[in-house]
């Protein structure tokens, strides 16, 4: 059984190490069916599976969880013995007990807004590489775009742009908290500028501290000042021709307009 706040505090119940609520809601369809093959496609088993797991929770029971029940007009079928009973009963009790132990916890961490805004960073699930939770310090309204300034732990600055539409739903504002996204296939290493200046909105410098190759790719780890890493996707041959090592300098270059903001709902 899994519970929490806003996705913040969940918990497993499992009894003995082993029996879950998967198993619980075979027993709960048998009793319900009368019909192992039923109560089987109910939980998810083959029957032959459920067999299995019943009989396994048996031998450790030291008595069978199902009995065979006398056909009559509608036939046979298989029927709770009375310690399956008694275990689907306490299953039901400890699940009762195990939410409100739950939602006690979820009030308590209500109260820890530093630790609650810790588990939500964490909590979000993207396929963007680069996550980095700043402060918004300041918005610049157009007629259709908004620029946004972030900073970031150790005072990086990162800009992020996004139409007017969608920072009004977001309900943005200065002071607030964001998580910055960025795929690292939009991230371009720059190592020597030549003396030119970029238009990129976002230049990070840092020290190259991994370089991951794949069969056509490579994953090229960036360390910035303050300790944050930012990953970038570039080619192998790429790679090569940079000669990027671990422990060289690099500049991490994308644009705002790249950058998706999160805020908490």
């Amino acid at each position: 059984m899994n519970g929490g706040s806003n996705g913040l505090l969940s918990g497993e119940l499992r009894l003995a190490g082993r029996l879950d609520a998967r198993f619980f809601a075979l027993l709960q369809a048998l009793a319900d069916t009368g019909s192992l093959q039923r109560a089987a496609r109910a939980a998810g088993y083959s029957y032959k599976g459920a067999w299995l797991v019943l009989e396994q929770a048996g031998n450790l029971a030291h008595g069978p969880l199902v009995q065979a029940r006398q056909g009559g007009r509608g036939g046979g079928g298989s029927a709770l013995t009375p310690a399956a009973h008694a275990l689907l009963q306490g299953w039901h009790t400890l699940t009762q007990r195990h939410a409100a132990f739950l939602r006690e916890q979820a009030q308590w961490l209500a109260d820890q807004p530093e630790l609650a805004a810790l588990l939500r960073r964490t909590a979000m699930k993207t396929t963007a590489r680069n996550q980095f939770a700043g402060r918004i310090e300041a918005l610049t309204r157009g007629p259709a775009t908004v620029q946004v300034r972030l900073s970031l732990p150790g005072g990086l600055p990162l800009r992020a742009a996004l139409n007017a539409e969608a920072a009004e739903a977001l309900g943005l504002a200065e002071g607030q908290e964001a998580l910055a996204m960025v795929k690292a296939s939009e991230v371009v290493l720059v190592q020597d500028f030549g003396g030119y200046r970029l238009s990129a909105s976002n230049q990070l410098a840092g020290t190259v501290s991994r370089v991951t190759k794949g069969a056509t790719g490579s994953l090229v780890g960036l360390t910035l000042p303050g300790g944050l890493t930012l990953t970038a996707s570039v080619t192998n041959d790429a790679v090569d021709a940079l000669d990027l090592r671990v422990g060289q300098p690099a500049t991490a270059c994308f644009k705002a307009s790249v950058v998706m903001l999160a805020v908490a709902a």
